[in-house]
């Protein structure tokens, strides 16, 4: 999953690790310099040794400090040996399909965070942005808790939860796939299609129903998408049923008409969740395609699809960032078992090895 990134990340990882052997011979003090007799050297009489002794480098530390530094093998991280390995790293993002404005974060993130700290002498800065990448990383996809599963259990029955995207990304497919992830945590649920104007979607999602023995709300093509969704959650109130899972038309956020039907279901209907969703391997179009959404009809979460493919994993890591909504789950096969929830944690992990 997400192989591409983790490949581009692996490969900066080790030009690190080559530099880093190299570093270990560089580092090692020897008679000729001058700051490793720092501490030894005796204190002279002359007039200019307070000065001297206070002399301030470009980085802003004195030669008493960096000596201090230098006994306990120790240096401060500049902005200059970052420089090199930020690009690189940089780089890496990008080809790996991240966003340019969200490879940008990272890397200046990093910087903001490691100038002026300190590190160990046989460290050099790319071992130091090695080692902080995955924080790095975390930082960018974790944009707040949400736990799927409680939030299904703390709220009122029905929960109805309305899928949103463009056509061909797996929609009707994701609902299906969480119909039978709800049903066996124990609830219960009804399909709703309010994508009413594509022809055959009531038989592709009727398909799913009958396969997963779950009831489906549907009405003729051409039909009012908030009126069926209004009418299942009628029916799950009368029935007692958990979940409403409610499928919407393909849509681009160009199309005015549509994203009106959108505003018109949360204004009849009200929805708890509004989910979108789209493919891993759309890279930077998912990325954009979230953020139009969400700017035009406000969502809670994401679904990526795809996401076992050979996805460069740029979108994972762009569209938590761009719109400031958490990734949910991720679909990883074409069975009903293969999603699963997201977890930055984990993919952080697998990103960087």
């Amino acid at each position: 999953m997400f192989d591409s990134l983790k490949e581009k990340l692996g490969r900066f990882q080790d030009d690190v690790e080559e530099e880093a052997e190299a570093a270990d011979e560089a580092e090692e003090p020897t008679d000729a310099d001058p700051e490793a007799n720092a501490s030894d050297a005796e204190p002279t009489e002359s007039a200019d040794a307070g000065e001297e002794e206070d002399e301030v480098n470009p980085s802003g530390d004195s030669l008493t400090e960096r000596a201090k530094l230098f006994a306990t093998g120790k240096a401060k991280i500049t902005a200059e040996e970052l420089e090199g390995p930020l690009e690189q790293l940089e780089l890496a993002l990008l080809q790996g399909d991240v966003e340019m404005s969200v490879a940008r974060d990272v890397v200046e993130g990093l910087r903001e965070e490691l100038v002026g700290q300190t590190r160990a002498q046989v460290k050099t800065g790319e071992i130091v942005i090695e080692e902080a990448i995955g924080k790095a990383l975390l930082d960018v996809i974790d944009v707040g808790e949400f736990d799927f599963d409680a939030e299904i259990a703390a709220r009122e029955k029905p929960v109805t939860i309305i899928f949103t995207g463009v056509n061909g990304v797996g929609k009707t497919t994701t609902i299906a796939k969480l119909s039978r992830y709800l049903e066996e945590r124990g609830y219960s649920v009804v399909m709703a299609n309010g994508d009413t104007y594509r022809a055959g979607a009531n038989e592709q999602l009727q398909r799913h129903a009958d396969n997963l023995d779950t009831k489906l709300i549907s009405h003729e093509q051409g039909g009012d998408p908030a009126a069926v969704i209004y009418d299942a959650v009628e029916y799950a109130e009368a029935n007692d049923i958990d979940v409403v899972l409610g499928d919407t038309a393909g849509r681009l956020h160009t199309s005015n008409d549509l994203m009106a039907q959108l505003e018109k279901i949360d204004r009849v209907v009200g929805p708890d969740m509004t989910l979108f969703v789209d493919e891993a391997v759309a890279g930077q179009d998912a990325t954009q395609r979230a953020k139009e959404f969400n700017d035009a009809a406000e969502i809670d979460g994401v679904v990526l699809t795809k996401a076992d493919a050979d996805s460069q994993g740029g979108a994972a890591i762009s569209i938590a960032r761009v719109t400031g909504k958490p990734i949910v789950f991720l679909g990883t096969g074409q069975g009903y078992d293969d999603i699963e929830q997201f977890d930055p944690e984990t993919i952080v992990e697998r990103l960087t090895g």
